[in-house]
Formats: structure tokens, sequence, C-alpha cells
């Protein structure tokens, strides 16, 4: 049984590729992202994640005290691998769905299925795939107004500059991300960094590493962290 930033795994070798295994099991799987989460998500929060993948970021969102999570994973193998691993590791405070939200009304989306399950996406340019599948999506603000949401989180393999750019997101707080820069360059970065501005959100250095970034709102000044060497 493996063990992953604290959050029990239990899948086999041959359920996923060799690389991800391998990733799991020298403990580098989103590990930025184990990280860095805990300074977007807090006590009481009600989150939404995009791009569940296995689970495992979810299971440690759902470990925060009080918090609530509506996790959605496009990937239909891949949202049953991470129902195993959440159901291991949630105390019953985790609502898993497959399919995607993504901006404005219902509609059918072509979703990329590939090997390496973190490559799975709605790019059909970002390198080879095993099957296309179609999708119908939910409205995120019509979800994000009904389930009070107020903290979103998001691993969607560059889908996120569409959904950033075009959603609402009225009722959002903070909004931590992971950018996909070789998707989408600078530009696209400059893209979702003035629309999320637009939106009230501000860039936050203290929650950010990387490509994993936090945007939030002005919630007056904190105390200062200084920088581990």
């Amino acid at each position: 049984m493996l063990t992953v930033h604290g959050i029990t795994v239990p899948l086999a070798s041959d359920e996923v590729s060799p690389v991800i295994w391998q990733a799991l099991t020298s403990g580098c799987y989103e590990a930025k992202e184990a990280k860095w989460v805990f300074k977007a998500v807090r006590a009481n929060d009600r989150v939404l994640e995009l791009g569940a993948g296995i689970g495992v970021i979810t299971s440690l969102i759902a470990k925060i005290s009080g918090v609530q999570v509506w996790s959605f994973e496009a990937n239909p193998s891949t949202a049953a691998l991470a129902q195993r691993v959440i159901s291991a590791n949630s105390v019953g405070n985790v609502v898993l769905s497959q399919g995607l939200l993504a901006a404005g009304e219902p509609h059918t989306i072509p979703f990329y299925v590939r090997k390496d399950l973190w490559m799975s996406s709605m790019d059909k340019n970002q390198g080879p795939y095993e099957r296309e599948i179609s999708l119908t999506s939910t409205n995120i603000d019509d979800f994000i107004a009904h389930h009070a949401i107020n903290v979103l989180v998001m691993d969607i393999e560059g889908a996120e500059q569409d959904l950033l750019c075009k959603s609402e997101l009225a009722g959002i707080d903070r909004v931590f991300l992971e950018l996909h820069d070789h998707l989408y360059g600078l530009s696209g970065i400059r893209e979702i960094t003035q629309a999320l501005a637009a939106k009230g959100f501000a860039y936050d250095p203290r929650g950010s590493y990387g490509a994993c970034v936090l945007f939030a709102k002005e919630q007056g000044l904190r105390d200062y962290e200084p920088e581990a060497l």
C-alpha cells in the first residue's frame, strides 16, 4: 500500500503508466501542489476542485478542518481510481463527479485520453492520445452559486485559460491553479492574469511557487513569512 504526501493510495503499478507509478513511489507526484495548496485552502472553506487526477490533492484538501470539497475529473478511468483513493482517506466530505465544468451554456467538448493520466486534456495537439471521448459540460458559475463555493482549485492541462477568462467566478475568494505556459505561452498567462484582475483578484506571492499560483481577493495584511533558504 502506497503512502504519498501522507495520503493512502490503494493502487497497483499496473493501474497507472510507468511514469505515474515512478512519480508516486518517489514522492514527487504533485509535490508542489501538495505543499502549496494549504496556502490557498483554509478551515471551513467550500472548495471546487477541477482535475482531481487520482485524488491525492483532493484527499489532502479534505483533511483540512471543516472543509467541503466538490471535485471533478473528466477521464472516466482516472475518476474511478480517484474514488478509491478518496474513499480510503476522506471523512465523507468529498463529492467526486466524472465530468467537467466550463463557462457558458452546456456544450459538448472532446476530451483526449492519454497513457499518462496527467496528460489527458481537451487539447488534441498536446500529444499522442489513446482515444477521444465526448463530454457535456456543466456551467461553472451555476455550480459555484448553487453550492456556495468560495475556493477554486484546478489543474486542467491548459483549459484554465478559457475557463478563467470567460467565467464570472462570483463568490470566489481564492483561485489556486497550475499554469501550463508550454501550451499557451506568456501571452496566455498575461490573458489569465488580466482576466482575474478584472474580477478583483491579485497574484498572491505568499501562496505561489513557480507554475503553482494563487490569485486572491484583498483580505488585509498578513504577518510576514520569511522564505526558507
